[in-house]
């Protein structure tokens, strides 16, 4: 595609996208996300004609002039927004599809110092938050959404929406739950526990704490009736207990519900 034309789509999408911007004139003269894509497409045709050293200088100057570094390797598609840009940073074997957007403080960076793919890939339509972090080579697909301050480590399913430290994803269909937390659901129901007025999208620090007692929970159990399956091979006159009907007590339950409570009124306590 001709540099000019691609230039025209990337200014049009700055006006479908930033309600502020109101001409031309003003974009192409005040918007450094604009100046660091045009250079960036200039860096990157001179990375594939193997002119790296050149292509490092110009997005060497691109990251002082505009504050957003971009890696001459990185693969862009058309429409690509940054919005504010300030402190963006886009590794080499970075992708990036169409129609997405940025905003400042994002990172698509990698977890390996190893050569080969080692950033992220983002498919078409991807808008992520201010001061998100994407790191590794895995797949953010079509349609998702990173909240800001999100750090990501695994692939986002398509058309959901990633938020928090570690990320976790909120899905448009209610009804649809990650693996995981329905494993930690089905388990929690086997032993007898229902976590007092919790939903599946509340952000409430007690709500993941509980998320990691099961998931070890989940895993020292299994644990245990491997070796008891040991003991039974080396020993036929064992018999382990089974806990499948045996759930949590009125009394476990009622303190366990307890330090809840005493957690919560801590956390409105410092919040005041």
């Amino acid at each position: 595609m001709p540099m000019i034309k691609q230039l025209k789509e990337d200014i049009e999408a700055v006006f479908a996208r930033d309600p502020a911007a109101r001409n031309t004139l003003e974009v192409l003269t005040t918007y450094p996300g604009i100046h660091a894509l045009i250079m960036h497409r200039m860096a990157h045709e001179l990375w594939k004609k193997e002119y790296k050293g050149t292509a490092r200088l110009l997005s060497s100057f691109s990251r002082f002039a505009t504050g957003i570094e971009i890696h001459p390797g990185a693969k862009i598609g058309k429409r690509f927004f940054i919005d504010h840009g300030m402190g963006v940073v886009i590794g080499e074997t970075a992708e990036i599809g169409d129609d997405v957007t940025l905003y400042h403080g994002v990172t698509l960076g990698g977890t390996t110092w190893n050569k080969g793919k080692r950033h992220p890939t983002l498919e078409d339509g991807v808008v992520v938050g201010a001061g998100a972090k994407i790191l590794g080579p895995f797949t953010v697909h079509k349609g998702a959404k990173v909240g800001s301050n999100a750090v990501i480590t695994k692939e986002v399913p398509e058309g959901v929406t990633a938020v928090g430290n570690p990320a976790r994803y909120i899905f448009k269909d209610k009804n649809q739950i990650e693996p995981d937390e329905v494993s930690r659901r089905d388990y929690a129901e086997s032993i007898g526990f229902q976590p007092y007025a919790t939903t599946q999208d509340q952000s409430d620090p007690i709500l993941e704490g509980i998320r990691v007692l099961l998931d070890r929970m989940q895993k020292n159990e299994k644990r245990m009736n491997i070796l008891c399956q040991r003991l039974s091979e080396l020993d036929p006159t064992f018999k382990p207990q089974t806990s499948k009907n045996q759930p949590l007590s009125k009394e476990e339950l009622k303190i366990i519900e307890e330090v809840r409570r005493e957690c919560e009124a801590q956390n409105k306590t410092s919040s005041i």
